[in-house]
């Protein structure tokens, strides 16, 4: 099965302006989701989607395909979305959205999602390990997963809630990686927005509350956080040297 891979990538930012251009470990961070989506050969096509000509002039001077989207998306499925409908992407059944903002995203996490796929699932994500000292950040959002590897919500809240304190509950944070068949992309983004949705800030409940299963890969190992905030930026311009420095002779 064919898969493009898209990575949404646009400027405006409400807390972290301009981000997909922001250096970081000497080059734009929208490059370093690129390259590591490239890196792992999941892809038959990959792009980035954006509605900036900098960004795309910055991909393409890369040696990656830039494709130019609408303003006007709320979401990064719609952007994806925007791009699956070219006549150039027709032959796609399998598509990838790696979130721009995810330079250390796990390899478990892509290959997960595209797993979700392969079993039969419409939709599919990932989620890794989260520490229950994090569990209160609404930046690392949470999924409950039924007994068939499936999501029943995912929230910025606490969830499930440890009520008697009993420090054995199990948090999985939600990876943002999501992996479509073009059938359900195309449903998503016709669904009428859902309350959920609005309050949590999360676009995929819309597909959830509207009865589209989600399946979710549970992966070994911590959720590497994606970039939101100037204090992400500083994390993780520390984490890269420290990897520099692990491979270094």
């Amino acid at each position: 099965m064919p898969v493009l891979g898209v990575i949404p990538a646009r400027l405006g930012s409400s807390r972290l302006p301009r981000k997909p251009l922001l250096p970081l470990a000497g080059d734009p961070l929208i490059l370093h989701v690129t390259r590591r989506i490239a890196e792992l050969h999941v892809c038959d096509r990959l792009v980035v989607a954006t509605d900036a000509r900098e960004i795309a002039s910055v991909v393409e001077r890369a040696g990656f395909e830039a494709v130019l989207t609408s303003p006007d998306h709320t979401s990064g499925t719609e952007r994806v979305a925007e791009v699956v409908a070219k006549a150039s992407f027709s032959s796609f059944d399998a598509i990838l959205n790696v979130q721009g903002d995810e330079p250390f995203v796990a390899p478990a996490a892509v290959r997960g999602a595209l797993a979700c796929l392969e079993r039969g699932d419409p939709l599919g994500t990932a989620a890794g390990d989260l520490d229950p000292a994090l569990v209160a950040d609404p930046s690392r959002v949470k999924v409950v997963v039924d007994a068939y590897g499936r999501a029943l919500y995912f929230s910025r809240a606490p969830i499930p809630f440890d009520r008697d304190h009993s420090g054995q509950v199990v948090y999985h944070q939600h990876v943002g990686v999501y992996a479509y068949t073009r059938e359900a992309l195309e449903r998503w983004v016709q669904l009428a927005p859902v309350p959920e949705e609005q309050w949590e800030r999360l676009e995929q409940l819309r597909p959830l509350r509207h009865g589209i299963p989600i399946g979710v890969t549970l992966f070994d190992g911590p959720a590497a956080p994606g970039i939101d905030t100037p204090a992400d930026l500083s994390w993780a311009e520390a984490e890269f040297t420290r990897q520099m420095r692990e491979v270094s002779p």
